[in-house]
């Protein structure tokens, strides 16, 4: 069986596997962006979209991605809580941020590995440029 994080017997006994259809899960209404829609998206350079209904068992290629999130909250009669609220946060981040990879497909299919990297080194620039602006605006205010 693949495993792509190679976790332990043990680690693989308390694993949680979530699936995250990023058509048909439901979103918070706040959350909900008409141009990151994948039930109405389609891409000009692929074809692909809309999503719609089991699109998962009808399309090929699917993307699948692994990703690892291991929470560990240790506060006698908060754990359960607060581990559960991160949980839900995690799946809220990953489902909104997927929706929107999908969209976007046509700003990022058929770039090639230098021009990733220059959009990734632009964007934790930008990032880099954001946390100081803030962290001088937080020195800068007296109340």
């Amino acid at each position: 069986m693949f495993q792509a994080h190679k976790l332990t017997p043990d680690q693989l006994k308390k694993r949680e596997v979530v699936v995250i259809d990023i058509a048909n899960d439901p979103i918070e209404p706040q959350d909900y962006k008409p141009d990151q829609d994948p039930t109405k998206y389609k891409s000009q350079n692929t074809g692909r979209g809309p999503l719609v209904g089991s699109w998962m068992s009808k399309v090929s290629p699917v993307m699948c991605c692994y990703k690892l999130v291991t929470i560990e909250f240790k506060w006698f009669g908060l754990q359960t809580r607060v581990e559960k609220f991160i949980q839900k946060s995690e799946r809220r981040l990953f489902t909104n941020f997927h929706r929107g990879m999908f969209c976007w497909t046509d700003q990022w299919y058929g770039l090639n590995m230098a021009e990733i990297r220059a959009i990734e080194e632009k964007t934790k620039k930008d990032l880099d440029e954001a946390s100081q602006t803030v962290a001088l605006t937080r020195n800068n205010y007296h109340p």
